[in-house]
């Protein structure tokens, strides 16, 4: 049960520490990864499936490996251990960055600053800012904060209520990595093929639960509900969908549609289709939004681990009285 309560100890001080400091502009450890797995790619990269799996393995595998030797060589040493999550969980939150890239866009789009406006979208999503102008920026970063929530902070804490630091590195690394090579150009099409597909399954129970908990904080939690039930499903992302179109209720906006995206042209499934469309002020209310269903994730998945290490020490006991 210690172990237990060292983990939730540290998870909330690393949810703190993201609040407080924010990912670095330089010298942040999922920088450092995105380095080395460049580097991995340059060697190993060939338009085949095959290749491409070995790299996610050697990339995510041995990332999470390294980290799990090293939990385990702390496992004695309560304070240390502690110590470790914390830092590990401030590493992989991305929640505070999310917020306040978002805020910069908004911030000069309110100001009519197009150009400013065009020059920070590249920081929070990869569409193509020229293409956009600005409503349609607007979408883009309401429908970012909401994919973000999930993927930057709710699948993490997921993930670390479940496996630990071993657990936080892991997804981290394969989410990085789909963002690396996941996405569906020429040069990815194959080689990316197992990153997506392993983030796909990781990100699954982070974006059910980022959607429950989004129709709980939201503003208006039976449209929330309704548009998830509606369209999640109607999203080409198996999670993002859920994602986005319970925040699209919630803040009862209007998501989804044309957009470009890598040099291509998408038309996606309209999310929330009877409302209206995002406008400035909507991006501040969908971070405010996203702080609350990350401090809602942080209680239930700390509370899941918790619950889970009491249940497994009760029943242990049960059979050692037998």
């Amino acid at each position: 049960m210690r172990e237990h309560a060292g983990y939730a100890c540290g998870a909330a001080l690393g949810f703190l520490g993201d609040l407080i400091a924010a990912d670095p502009r330089r010298g942040h450890p999922v920088a450092a990864f995105g380095r080395a797995a460049a580097a991995v790619e340059r060697r190993l990269w060939r338009d085949h499936r095959g290749y491409g799996t070995a790299h996610t393995l050697l990339c995510a595998g041995g990332t999470a490996a390294g980290a799990a030797l090293l939990a385990r060589a702390l496992r004695d040493v309560p304070a240390a251990r502690t110590a470790l999550t914390a830092a590990t969980v401030w590493a992989v939150l991305g929640g505070t960055s999310l917020g306040r890239e978002a805020r910069a866009v908004g911030g000069a789009l309110a100001a009519g600053d197009l150009d400013v406006a065009r020059e920070r979208l590249p920081h929070l999503c990869g569409r193509d800012p020229q293409a956009l102008d600005g409503p349609q920026m607007a979408r883009a970063v309401v429908e970012s904060v909401a994919e973000n929530t999930s993927d930057a902070v709710v699948g993490a804490l997921v993930w670390g209520a479940a496996g630990g630091v071993p657990g936080l590195v892991a997804f981290r690394a394969v989410n990085t990595l789909d963002a690396m090579v996941g996405h569906k150009s020429a040069r990815y099409r194959r080689f990316g093929w197992a990153a997506a597909r392993l983030d796909d399954l990781a990100g699954w129970p982070g974006s059910r639960l980022t959607a429950a908990l989004t129709v709980l904080a939201g503003p208006d939690r039976r449209g929330a509900l309704r548009a998830w039930r509606a369209d999640g499903h109607a999203h080409p992302s198996p999670n993002a969908g859920p994602v986005e179109a319970s925040f699209a209720g919630a803040l009862g906006v209007r998501l989804g549609g044309t957009l470009a995206y890598g040099g291509r042209v998408e038309h996606r499934p309209v999310l929330n289709g009877g409302a209206r469309p995002p406008a400035v002020d909507d991006i501040e209310r969908a971070v405010r939004l996203s702080r609350r269903v990350g401090a809602l994730a942080l209680a239930t998945t700390v509370a899941g681990r918790l619950a889970a290490g009491a249940l497994r020490r009760r029943n242990g006991n049960g059979r050692n009285r037998r």
